[in-house]
């Protein structure tokens, strides 16, 4: 049986091995942290809105790009196999080969590996479950559960898949048989995130709700706070520790064997903990949120930190103290998109000198097929366009997501506000 997490605790801080780490942040991508996953070699493998994959060595990340849309989902299973999911709907691996595996009707939420590393599992908000396979083997989907899928997870012994649903169920597969979903549970709200162990089930809904419970269904443990969405999950199973994200920048670690909270923890300074994991040895927790940058603090001393990140996202700045071209620029573009010339890992091209650039011409930016030599020329009326039908509509096909700003006014003050702009930064 593994020592409580509280006694780890005590004794690496006696042998003086947690005090030693340090606050550290991991920097380079584009846009907020949407996945995170640590292998067994300390690797940290990172999913943003800046539509990449990165895989930290350290503090040097390898740049895995091939998504059109943001990624959302990650999966690191052994042998180092990287597997992920975005919003453009692909499941992508890339480690040990680069391929695509498959592609769902909707955004991927879930990713899972299977213990024996022949398979992975992805969800999507389409409501489809399917299994790909990483080495020899047929792609299967599964009957549907009835809605969205927000997270996945094997049994211990791979022969069940478990599935958690926009609609508040949690179903299981057995998979060696026609793999009906049957329910185990229904919650009063969306199950976003769960861990699945051999000897319990652990899961996060919209509501708050942070529940454990057994794979018959009993509840064991409930650590619902008034704290909404939880956001994201990990397990460290050879510490005993179960850490807890919300959506209002809250990490809360659990003692698995006493079932208790050991820590709780403010760690983002704005905006959610939408990203979780352990390090190989869980004396390091990462997380990612609506910052550009990956947190890691040590947990032992998780409760002498002040909150991470400057506030510095300007989206995140009181609307009120911004002009209304200002405004609209930070809600409807700055999150994809820089004002600053050059090359960045934002999922957008640069809007800098935007004015008169035909569509598609920024160099080093991997743009749609259909924006490739395209006769749109970026101006007052072009940019109105864009926003009063939508980009779907406008340019349909491209990688813009739908964005729709309906008052006429509000379109006049972004394209007033984007001329200054953009030519501003060109001059400077």
């Amino acid at each position: 049986m593994r020592a409580p997490l509280m006694g780890i605790v005590a004794g690496t801080l006696c042998a003086g091995l947690v005090s030693a780490q340090e606050f550290t942040t991991l920097k380079g991508h584009g846009g907020p942290i949407m996945g995170l996953a640590v292998d067994g070699a300390g690797r940290v493998a990172s999913a943003s809105f800046d539509n990449s994959v990165g895989l930290w060595q350290g503090r040097v990340p390898r740049w895995l790009d091939g998504h059109d849309a943001a990624v959302t989902a990650l999966a690191l299973g052994t042998g180092g196999v990287l597997v992920s999911g975005g919003d453009d709907f692909a499941v992508r691996q890339w480690v040990p080969e680069e391929r695509v595996l498959g592609q769902h009707a909707g955004k991927v939420a879930a990713l899972a590996i299977s213990p024996d590393g022949q398979w992975v599992a992805s969800g999507g908000w389409d409501g489809a479950v399917h299994l790909w396979p990483l080495g020899a083997g047929v792609a299967r989907e599964l009957p549907r559960p009835g809605a969205g899928v927000n997270d996945l997870g094997f049994s211990e012994d791979g022969g069940t898949l478990y599935a958690a649903t926009q609609a508040g169920a949690l179903m299981r597969y057995e998979l060696a048989g026609e793999a009906v979903p049957l329910p185990l549970l229904q919650h009063g709200f969306g199950i976003n995130q769960l861990v699945v162990t051999g000897e319990w089930i652990a899961y996060g809904a919209v509501d708050g709700g942070t529940r454990v419970i057994g794979h018959d269904g009993a509840e064991i443990a409930d650590f619902t706070l008034d704290r909404r969405p939880i956001l994201s999950l990990d397990h460290h199973a050879e510490s005993g520790q179960l850490a807890v994200g919300d959506g209002q920048g809250y990490i809360m670690i659990l003692d698995t064997e006493s079932w208790q909270i050991a820590r709780d923890f403010r760690a983002m300074r704005e905006g959610p903990v939408w990203s979780l994991a352990f390090s190989g040895n869980g004396e390091m927790i990462y997380a990612g949120g609506i910052e550009d940058v990956i947190y890691g603090w040590p947990v032992a001393l998780l409760d002498t930190f002040e909150p991470a990140g400057d506030g510095g996202r300007s989206f995140l700045r009181d609307p009120e103290t911004m002009p209304n071209g200002e405004r609209q620029f930070m809600r409807k573009c700055s999150i994809c998109h820089t004002l600053e010339p050059g090359p960045s890992r934002r999922a957008g091209p640069t809007l800098a000198g935007v004015f008169g650039r035909r569509a598609g011409t920024v160099p080093g930016y991997g743009y749609s097929p259909i924006l490739q030599g395209s006769d749109i020329i970026w101006d007052d009326a072009s940019i109105d366009a864009l926003f009063d039908s939508g980009p779907d509509h406008y340019i349909p096909g491209s990688k813009m997501p739908m964005q729709v700003i309906q008052n006429p006014e509000d379109r006049a003050d972004l394209i007033a506000f984007l001329k200054q702009a953009s030519r501003k930064e060109t001059q400077e």
